[in-house]
């Protein structure tokens, strides 16, 4: 049998058309950059088409060996679970070969993306700050994974030493610790007179929007310091040749995640209940749930926000994915065990 690839981009998937519209079109530019593989795409959850209506299209144009990246910014449990389980899953049940690649991790391409972000927000700002004046805030999106979390803080530390800011701190949008308005309390009590927010996420989002109003609310009790917000990454073009390389790696065999800090795999301090836990998705009562069932986005798609007061309740709960508050999920996911951390989600009950 001649072999014939075929490329499959797997997201997240989420109830902000925006962001659903920015994966999409990332799809787009790696059909541009391999016009030689057919390239389709799939969710998770909250958005449509999920990952096997991608595979699917895939066979039906006569791939017969799928080459799968996850639209990731880090392994997390997404990554290393619930993704691999659908596409086991679907290999299985059609006799077709799925080789998995590895997330886009921390890359030089990705550190140049990421620059680049940064450097818009400080061309558009209205005055001049010296870089030592400046402290930068990296937003990760938040794991109950020590590994990805400890990434950010890797990816703050390259971007702080390359610009030669003044200072440089991590914080995250949800599950773990230390949240975005906690976080930036803190940093505004350190003196600088400058602070960056940089969301360091691929897409826009429910997530990205409470960073954003995170800010806007800290700024407005710390009328001395000069807030930035930062652009997320989006479609920058390193981090399409990011994601070309990762499709290359797999062919070439060098697709190796780190598993070294994995907890599923070694007793990690603090995490130790998790090694070997059963590799399956969490994600099937909400496969395929379209984003335009989101009422509180606006005309452009822009989450404005107001999710927790409409039909999609969002969630502060400890450990929580940010699904509807009153649904049973039947999750399996071990009890994160800081969810009670003072910095963390906990510190959201209130408001």
């Amino acid at each position: 049998m001649i072999e014939k690839l075929g490329v499959m981009l797997c997201g997240h998937g989420s109830r902000n058309r925006k962001a659903v519209t920015e994966f999409a079109k990332l799809s787009e530019h790696l059909k541009k950059r391999l016009p030689h593989y057919p390239v389709e795409f799939g969710y998770l959850e909250f958005a449509t088409p999920i990952i096997r209506e991608g595979l699917d299209k895939l066979r039906e144009s006569g791939a017969n060996r799928i080459l799968a990246v996850p639209g990731m910014l880090f392994a997390a449990g997404h990554a290393k679970n619930d993704i691999p389980s659908v596409l086991n899953a679907y290999a299985a049940q059609n006799n077709l070969r799925i080789d998995y690649g590895k997330e886009l991790g921390i890359d030089p391409k990705m550190m140049r993306a990421a620059g680049d972000r940064i450097q818009q927000a400080i061309d558009a700002a209205p005055t001049h700050v010296e870089k030592h004046d400046t402290l930068l805030l990296v937003v990760g999106r938040g794991a109950s994974d020590p590994d990805a979390n400890s990434n950010v803080a890797k990816v703050m530390r390259i971007l702080w030493e390359g610009f030669g800011f003044g200072w440089g701190e991590v914080a995250y949008s949800g599950v773990t610790f230390p949240l975005v308005e906690p976080a930036l309390e803190h940093v505004t009590k350190l003196g600088f007179k400058r602070i960056i927010v940089f969301p360091y996420f691929l897409f826009t989002g429910v997530l990205v929007q409470r960073i954003y109003m995170a800010a806007d609310a800290v700024a407005a009790n710390h009328p001395n310091v000069e807030f930035l917000k930062a652009p997320y990454l989006n479609d920058h073009p390193a981090v399409v040749e990011t994601f070309v390389e990762r499709i290359e790696q797999i062919i070439s065999g060098d697709i190796a995640m780190n598993c070294q800090m994995c907890k599923y795999r070694t007793a990690v301090l603090g995490f130790e209940a998790e090694v070997g836990a059963v590799q399956e998705s969490h994600h099937h009562h909400v496969e395929g749930m379209s984003a335009k069932e989101c009422l509180q986005c606006d005309a452009s798609g822009n989450c404005t926000g107001l999710c927790q007061d409409g039909p999609f309740k969002l969630t502060s709960k400890p450990n929580a994915h940010v699904h509807l508050e009153n649904h049973d999920h039947g999750h399996t996911h071990a009890v994160y065990p800081h969810a009670d951390h003072p910095l963390g989600p906990i510190s959201m009950k209130s408001k």
